[in-house]
């Protein structure tokens, strides 16, 4: 084994908030949208970065953080690569958990659901509010590809910004763009003293409307 010093005595324990049934929003796309604007004014770090966690084709698990860019009543959204391992296992199973973390507030968010692609209309609307250089890395990166060299992407940038130097709007790559994540359960988790932690948890009835309950810490 590892051997990591005092690694078993690094705990926290949580004090900072309670989590109550009745102060939750109807919705889960409400509440998150809540504790966004709470995680943004206690100046969480990326804020809205969430870990989106995939499955591949052989059947293991994949996360890496990736920003949130919308939060619908029942869904949220992000973007991304096409031709990434994260497109590719979305394209193999098209289903996703997307877990929150904010440390400064001691809270916690997650979600699994059903991905489907933006539409084009809704990739090129929010390509164009992108920063150019964002724009222009889009067209540089060919993502979980291999590279030789930071030289060789750092040539490829210098030769897109040249491309492009005289132009004053940059088209979305095709290969470039969005999925939503249809909530089928959000899970909303309050840090408590003793690892007694408050957490609700959001499901559909047979009638279609969201309903929350308590859950065991």
């Amino acid at each position: 084994m590892v051997s990591m010093k005092n690694i078993q005595n690094v705990r926290t324990d949580y004090v900072k908030g309670v989590l109550n049934l009745q102060d939750l929003q109807d919705s889960p796309g409400q509440q998150l949208s809540s504790w966004l604007q709470d995680a943004i004014k206690a100046e969480a770090l990326d804020a809205n970065a969430f870990c989106l966690s995939t499955i591949n084709s052989k059947g293991f698990p994949r996360g890496r953080n990736v920003l949130v860019k919308g939060v619908e009543e029942e869904a949220i959204l992000f973007y991304t690569n096409k031709r990434s391992s994260k497109s590719a296992d979305l394209s193999f199973n098209p289903k996703a958990g997307a877990t929150f973390f904010w440390p400064e507030l001691e809270r916690q968010v997650c979600i699994y659901g059903n991905v489907t692609e933006l539409s084009d209309q809704e990739n090129d609307s929010y390509f164009a509010s992108r920063p150019r250089e964002s724009q222009l890395g889009a067209w540089v990166s060919k993502q979980s590809q291999p590279l030789s060299s930071r030289e060789e992407l750092d040539a490829t940038l210098k030769a897109v910004r040249e491309k492009y130097k005289d132009l004053d709007v940059i088209d979305r790559p095709n290969h470039w763009g969005g999925f939503r994540i249809a909530f089928v359960s959000v899970e909303f988790w309050q840090g408590r003293a003793s690892r007694l932690h408050d957490r609700i948890v959001y499901r559909k009835s047979k009638s279609g409307q969201w309903e929350k309950w308590l859950l065991q810490p």
